[in-house]
């Protein structure tokens, strides 16, 4: 699940709203509003988020923090490291190879650190 995902999933179950209820607001299917739930989607577009905008009649904060998650919820995500250091592309290798690993503690940890750059 993406960073959106879980916002979108916590907003319509705020509302007491079922995912069948919420995607026909929008105009989607709901195996399509499951999917973008789950981070099984890319990042929707922007005027998808105006549509959910609307349909839970979110105040701009609100819409300002869809928007934001959207930005940092690529449910797959490419690097390239081309033209960097060998430990930059060591560092990339290993974050794809042991991020399973990981557990809550240690990835907030990493979070704060890569947010303080």
């Amino acid at each position: 699940m993406t960073p959106l995902g879980q916002r979108l999933r916590d907003l319509r179950e705020s509302r007491g709203l079922t995912l069948a209820v919420m995607a026909e607001g929008l105009g989607v299917s709901a195996a399509y509003l499951s999917a973008v739930e789950h981070g099984k989607r890319a990042r929707p577009r922007s005027g998808f988020l105006e549509l959910v905008n609307a349909c839970l009649n979110l105040d701009w904060e609100e819409a300002e923090e869809l928007r934001r998650l959207s930005e940092i919820s690529r449910p797959r995500v490419v690097l390239d490291t081309g033209g960097l250091s060998p430990k930059a592309t060591e560092l990339a290798n290993l974050m794809a190879v042991r991020i399973r690993e990981l557990d809550d503690s240690r990835i907030d940890t990493l979070l704060a650190e890569l947010r303080d750059l």
